[in-house]
């Protein structure tokens, strides 16, 4: 390893190690590129300041928070620091909440209010829509199980929460109300903000870029109020945005007292491919990255095919052979198993992987599309990692696991409900199995279920608690109740109703996808991590929607609507999306595009830059 690149950066650690020591502090923004050490640059910096004021923060019972974007890249951090109880090291959702839990009576007030808007919102939609259809129904349901919820605050003593799972007691918030009550708690109670800058003097957040928009800015206010006794360290690079939740212009217009380091050295890929990223970034902001000294060359393909060519995934299989003939390295022959195979758009991995139809019914809504990504829709984690392990248990005839799953969470056989029954312990247990054989027989005879059937045979026989989102359409449907052809797609409840109608079993393979088990993964999937052998598949006929266009990206279409000020256009969105997924790549990167012009793709690839002449290969209906 070459010591020269290993301090190429050194400069910009010293700086935010000055920042955090300084009286009074300095608030900054570490610009940190793809592959450029930030994890170790972030470590460095909390040993600085356990070693200058370590002692005198333990004694004044404050702590240094830090907040990433995983727990796994949680406890990588810990590791590193030896698990110092100096550091408070959490995900945004666990970090919010250490900061609320205690104020059940505000969050009771809040929530109360919050409600009522929502019952207002859902009031004036059943005004203007059309009686007597189904999705005025699921409104009404929704209205009534909102004023549920309203009049059994007064019951609730302690509210709870789980960052990290399901949260379906009546007592409990769901993590979008966490991410809320924190921001709004922040931006409007002087007490908060306090509060926040005694236990945290130091503040310290990771993958800021998608970070709840929200929360930065209620920081960002508490770090002008508090200035002098508040460091406020944002780490990221913008250009690595991924999700639609993170602040679109953090970064630009900083308070002019705020430092801006950079981290310019890339670690992770050899020099062909840093030149790539480098010129795929430039127009956006002009940062170019520069590689070690001793990294190699790398190879770099941009493969052209045509959009209408049969058999997509064994054209993707070729373009692995040939690198594997360019490169001379065998690796590329086993893409399931020694190559990363990546999307720039879910639906493309939802068509390949057989998860297509839920997909789409969930897509179209703004406030679902992040937890549609992750996987931390209450409403599909209810499916994925409750009812789905419970019937694989079952159709392995592991009565060991189904019995675990149904003692753990079903309220049928809860500690209370098993001391109340009045018709002894030993009938309660009975109903329980019988609840469990209403559910499995769903399956029998090779019978595959909607979710809305599953849905219905748990709510009829309360094997588990219902999570919220999915109350309004677990009550049977009213008799005569009609569809309107004319709701939008893109209303919660429309989408969730759609959503069930589809068929249960493609949950499993949607599980395996967000949990990056799949084949094939997309940029949130690979979030900061890396691979030696990176296919990337590009398809706007697969894509199926207007967020992205690789077309438009390499010159083979125009856009049709005139670029507003200010706001991102799809071609803006695919560039990052490209952009980050070509930076996973460490050796060699194979890029597969299918294109209506191929011609024009190649042409534009070569004006920009991007490629070399031998590095474009087009590939003819004919030759395929």
């Amino acid at each position: 390893m070459s010591k020269k690149d290993d301090l190429f950066d050194s400069k910009a650690d010293e700086v935010i190690a000055k920042c955090v020591t300084d009286v009074p502090p300095t608030s900054f923004f570490l610009f940190a590129g793809a592959g450029s050490g930030k994890t170790r640059s972030l470590v460095e910096c909390l040993e600085v300041i356990r070693d200058k004021s370590g002692p005198k923060f333990s004694l004044n019972g404050r702590r240094v928070g830090v907040i990433t974007f995983t727990n796994k890249a949680c406890d990588e951090i810990r590791s590193r620091l030896k698990y110092d109880e100096l550091f408070e090291v959490s995900t945004i959702h666990s970090f919010a909440w250490s900061l609320i839990k205690s104020l059940n009576h505000d969050i009771k007030g809040w929530l109360e209010e919050n409600l009522k808007k929502e019952i207002a919102e859902l009031e004036e939609k059943e005004r203007k829509g059309r009686a007597g259809t189904q999705a005025s129904k699921d409104r009404i349901n929704a209205i009534t199980s909102k004023r549920e919820r309203i009049a059994n605050l007064g019951q609730v003593r302690k509210f709870i929460y789980n960052p990290d799972g399901d949260n379906p007691e009546r007592n409990a918030l769901n993590h979008a109300e966490v991410i809320k009550i924190t921001a709004s708690f922040l931006t409007e109670r002087p007490l908060m903000q306090s509060l926040l800058v005694n236990r945290f003097p130091i503040l310290l957040i990771d993958e800021s870029q998608d970070t709840s928009r929200e929360l930065i800015e209620a920081f960002f206010l508490v770090q002008s109020k508090l200035k002098d006794r508040f460091v406020l360290g944002i780490i990221g690079d913008m250009m690595q945005r991924i999700y639609t939740a993170g602040k679109m212009d953090l970064g630009t217009n900083l308070p002019e007292d705020w430092e801006t380091p950079a981290k310019r050295m890339n670690h992770r890929s050899c020099h062909r491919i840093i030149k790539l990223v480098n010129r795929i970034r430039k127009p956006v902001d002009g940062q170019e990255q520069r590689p070690r000294s001793d990294k190699g060359e790398g190879y770099v393909r941009f493969f052209i095919l045509p959009a209408d060519i049969e058999d997509k995934p064994a054209q993707e299989h070729e373009c692995c052979r040939l690198m594997a003939e360019v490169e001379g390295d065998d690796g590329w022959l086993d893409p399931g198993t020694n190559v990363k195979t990546l999307t720039l758009e879910h639906r493309m991995a939802a068509r390949r992987l057989g998860f297509l139809d839920m997909w789409d019914a969930l897509k179209d809504v703004n406030r679902l599309k992040t937890g549609l990504r992750d996987g931390s829709l209450p409403g599909l984690r209810f499916f994925s990692h409750l009812i789905l392990p419970l019937i694989k248990a079952n159709e392995k005839k592991d009565s060991f696991a189904l019995t675990s799953i149904v003692r753990k969470n079903s309220p049928l056989l809860e500690k209370d409900t098993l001391i109340s029954c009045k018709s002894g312990q030993k009938c309660q247990v009975e109903s329980a199995k019988a609840a469990v054989d209403s559910l499995v027989e769903l399956w029998k005879d090779g019978k595959s279920p909607t979710f809305m059937q599953v849905l219905d045979s748990v709510y009829q026989t309360g094997l588990f608690r219902i999570p919220g989102v999915l109350i309004p359409f677990a009550k049977p449907a009213e008799e005569g109740a009609e569809e309107s052809q004319e709701e939008d797609k893109r209303d919660n409840l429309v989408a969730w109703r759609k959503f069930l109608e589809t068929q249960f079993d493609q949950i499993e393979r949607y599980s395996q996808y967000v949990q990056g088990e799949a084949r094939y993964d997309t940029h949130q999937g690979v979030k900061g991590l890396e691979f030696p052998r990176v296919c990337v598949v590009m398809d706007d006929s697969e894509s199926g929607g207007f967020t992205f266009s690789y077309e438009q990206l390499f010159g083979a279409k125009q856009s049709k609507t005139k670029p507003k000020p200010g706001k991102e256009t799809s071609i803006d969105r695919t560039r990052r999306l490209f952009y980050v997924t070509c930076s996973r790549a460490e050796e060699s990167l194979a890029l597969v595009a299918y294109t209506e012009d191929p011609e024009a793709v190649k042409k534009h690839v070569l004006d920009e830059g991007w490629f070399k002449e031998h590095e474009v290969v087009v590939i003819s209906r004919n030759a395929a």
